[in-house]
């Protein structure tokens, strides 16, 4: 044997000790788990029905709170913003882990404050009148300002741009209602529709709005298309809807004298308008005619109530106001349709399976979700979702942000999205519980609970998917 066969032999013993000595690791196989389900809460995040500002604490389960604010007591001057009520009341409601939906108006009915008195002051217009249009309550005086005078155009321009400058992307707020024209900024005047804002003015507040917010959802009383006459087209603007009879003037009833009840209306404005909810949000207010009323049996509904299953199915929407549920303590059987109604408005996020396929060698843990969404419309916040890794003990030992788990968007479907990450697991080893969950940005806010029942199971706050050892 020459001296170049004996080096290859050497140097082929030399390799295969070194492999022996220090042996590769091989990832693990995928280990995978079947997650039972169970009825999520009723006080979901961005969900759910909502109280006026302050109700009662132990009527029915919810995660925000309504108010009114008067343009008048937010802007002084043109230039000159009082925002004091404002963080008092999101202050006031985030203590409770509630987050805000607020509608500022200008005109409401019994109510002496609303345009800024410094535009009265410089000679704008007001029509102080009876108003008769407010059922089930008396009528009772209003003032309606010019909507049509430049100085109340460019106050609105310029307060929604201050407006969107300091709140937008705010935690404590959930959504904000357009608002700022019309009868309770509810976008008309009837029964006096000669003082309705024009087209024009009405583009000017749009416009300034999807100026002024790209993160807190914005939501208009009515849908429209091109070519609408009594509302601007909206319905190619990234803005959601609120339907403010709910579950009285929402359905379809085929009569030409209700085309204006939310679904046809809906239809009117184009498919754009129809696929609304796949995107933005819709919330609204039960009909004050049927509050809590609308949760009893069906015999018992007053004669022009819609069945609010149906409504809830044809709209898609995500929150409702309805004073019915925290004025009065409902009996168990209105609390009992409630609860089964409130879990498929917007989202019910139910995790059906997760597999992990650990790799030592990258130091990754692949995690596959299969999520199913059983409400009637996605998740829309951009809410950070996280992954950790606790150990027997129940202490985090990792965690971090998982993008690719993202919760936001997923469509309600019986078939399962699938969602995929990889997470670092560097300087981790033994046997972990795989955690999930997704982070409310207001401190202190309640958490997005699954419907599971290992929701909370390891550590509260946080869904357990599995164990791996590492």
């Amino acid at each position: 044997m020459n001296r170049y066969h004996l080096f290859q032999v050497a140097f082929a013993l030399c390799a295969l000790a070194v492999h022996s000595a220090c042996p590769s690791k091989a990832a693990e196989p995928t280990v995978a788990y079947e997650l039972k389900h169970a009825a999520g809460p009723l006080d979901n995040p961005l969900k759910g029905l909502v109280p006026y500002a302050r109700p009662y604490p132990d009527r029915f389960p919810h995660s925000m709170e309504f108010m009114y604010l008067a343009l008048e007591d937010l802007m002084l001057a043109e230039d000159r913003f009082q925002w004091q009520p404002l963080e008092d009341l999101l202050d006031d409601i985030a203590s409770r882990g509630n987050q805000a939906v607020i509608r500022i108006y200008v005109e409401y009915p019994g109510k002496k404050k609303g345009v800024p008195k410094y535009l009265v002051d410089q000679g704008l217009k007001i029509h102080t009148y009876i108003n008769t249009n407010t059922a089930p309550l008396p009528p009772t005086e209003v003032s309606t300002p010019d909507y049509e005078d430049p100085r109340l155009r460019k106050a609105f321009q310029t307060f929604i741009s201050a407006f969107g400058k300091k709140y937008d992307g705010d935690p404590r707020l959930a959504y904000i209602t357009a608002g700022l024209l019309g009868t309770w900024g509810e976008w008309h005047t009837y029964p006096r529709n000669d003082l309705w804002a024009s087209d024009a003015t009405q583009k000017i507040v749009l416009d300034a709005y999807e100026s002024a917010f790209s993160l807190t959802p914005i939501l208009l009383r009515y849908p429209a298309g091109p070519g609408h006459g009594y509302q601007s087209e909206n319905a190619s603007r990234p803005f959601g809807y609120h339907d403010d009879s709910f579950a009285w003037a929402t359905l379809d009833t085929g009569k030409r004298q209700d085309d204006w009840f939310y679904i046809p209306a809906l239809k009117a404005a184009g498919d754009a308008a129809v696929n609304k909810w796949k995107t933005s949000p819709i919330g609204g207010e039960i009909r004050p005619e049927v509050w809590g009323k609308i949760f009893d049996a069906p015999d018992q509904w007053p004669a022009q109530s819609q069945s609010i299953h149906d409504c809830i199915t044809e709209t898609h929407v995500t929150w409702l106001m309805d004073t019915g549920m925290f004025r009065e303590v409902a009996s168990s059987e209105r609390k009992e349709r409630a609860a089964a109604e409130v879990r498929r408005m917007g989202y019910e996020l139910h995790v059906r399976g997760a597999d992990f396929s650990v790799d030592p060698a990258s130091g990754q843990c692949r995690v596959t979700l299969q999520l199913i969404n059983q409400g009637v419309a996605p998740f829309y916040a951009d809410w950070p979702t996280e992954i950790a890794f606790a150990d027997p003990s129940g202490t985090l030992a990792k965690q971090s942000v998982a993008a690719g788990l993202s919760m936001q968007g997923h469509l309600p479907r019986l078939t399962p999205h699938k969602l995929t990450e990889s997470v670092d697991i560097t300087g981790l080893a033994g046997t972990y519980s795989v955690l999930l969950r997704v982070v409310n940005p207001l401190v202190g806010g309640k958490q997005l609970r699954f419907a599971n029942i290992e929701q909370d199971q390891t550590s509260a706050g946080w869904l357990t998917l599995g164990k791996i050892d590492i």
